[in-house]
């Protein structure tokens, strides 16, 4: 590889990593704005709204991060390596508070931060921050599933509504689109047949690796249940926070009081897995794609643009605040825990 290609390498690799994540995060903000009247959408914000829901929605995100890393050290432990339970917490605070600067700068660091805390070899923590993630993939896959069911009526309506909904129901009904779809299969696993000695094939197939061994370790390892049950509690926590915010509004308070909607839990659950899915695409803290994904969801039961907004915008705010704090608090943490750590070597 010569220096050039070297050099247009890294820029193409700086783009995608970090200019994308901040562009995609400003044409969708811009977009938001620019569908609602932001006068009335502040005027929502300002008049009528119980702060203390939302406080409580931001503490109860603190439980959710308490429980990954309870189940992160499960994991660990499994492999062999033995990581303070603080510095667990803590590397799960900075990856969140990261990814406000930087999407996945978060992912990043915390496998560092644990690898050197912990003396463990990066691959190893990354493997099993990989199984971290393909279960929360797995998870929120399961919830789109009951979705489908238990909000059927409402998505298919609000699909009749538009023209994009009407364009995307009879695109699963055409028999080009599979067609497509199973021709594109084909087309992968020739290439990764006919390829395979390839640079970009090779990382694929690495990558691919890379998944297997980490589903592969959380199936073999012990205390699959009690995996489990903190896969259940993180998802709940954070379904729960959601569903608390709900009272925050008059407007999504009244969908909890109406019997007939199962007290609110299907409007959350909708507007819930949607904004799951939107923090696949890479912003700063998800800032656009979970507003948008928010307000969609909540526009299936009535919900104004600007109400979706006003929703959207306060609860993000909420949790964007806690994460701020915990990532002061993930500093000091690091930095006495620092201390301490050389001074016991000092002394000994």
């Amino acid at each position: 590889m010569t220096v050039r290609t070297h050099k247009l390498k890294k820029i193409i690799d700086i783009v995608v990593r970090y200019l994308v994540p901040v562009f995609l995060t400003v044409l969708l903000v811009g977009y938001m704005f620019h569908k609602v009247n932001f006068g009335e959408m502040m005027a929502i914000i300002s008049q009528g709204v119980d702060y203390w829901w939302i406080l409580a929605a931001m503490i109860l995100s603190v439980f959710s991060h308490i429980v990954r890393a309870l189940r992160w050290r499960l994991q660990l432990r499994s492999l062999g390596a033995t990581v303070p339970f603080m510095a667990l917490c803590c590397s799960i605070f900075g990856c969140y508070a990261m990814n406000l600067v930087l999407p996945r700068l978060g992912e990043f660091w915390r496998c560092t931060y644990i690898s050197r805390r912990g003396r463990i070899s990066f691959s190893t923590v990354l493997g099993s921050m990989v199984a971290d993630r393909l279960m929360d993939s797995l998870t929120v896959l399961f919830l789109l599933l009951l979705t489908l069911v238990v909000a059927n009526s409402a998505i298919i309506s609000f699909m009749d509504r538009y023209p994009i909904g009407r364009d995307m129901l009879s695109l699963l009904y055409s028999p080009v689109f599979w067609g497509a779809l199973i021709l594109t299969v084909i087309a992968v696993i020739m290439i990764l047949r006919h390829y395979g000695s390839t640079g970009p094939v090779r990382r694929l197939k690495g990558f691919g690796s890379d998944l297997w061994k980490g589903f592969w370790a959380v199936s073999k390892m012990k205390g699959r249940g009690l995996f489990l049950f903190y896969s259940l509690c993180i998802w709940g926590c954070y379904f729960i926070q959601l569903y608390v915010a709900f009272f925050a509004f008059d407007f999504t308070a009244r969908l909890c009081a109406e019997s007939s909607l199962g007290y609110g839990l299907v409007p959350c659950l909708v507007a819930f897995v949607l904004s799951s899915i939107g923090m696949a695409i890479p912003s700063n803290g998800g800032l656009g794609p979970w507003n948008l994904a928010i307000m969609f969801g909540l526009s299936l039961y009535g919900v104004t643009e600007a109400q979706g907004t006003a929703f959207s915008m306060l609860q993000w705010s909420g949790q964007t605040v806690m994460l701020i704090l915990l990532g002061v608090f993930t500093m000091i943490y690091i930095f006495i825990d620092d201390k301490k750590r050389n001074r016991a070597l000092s002394v000994s």
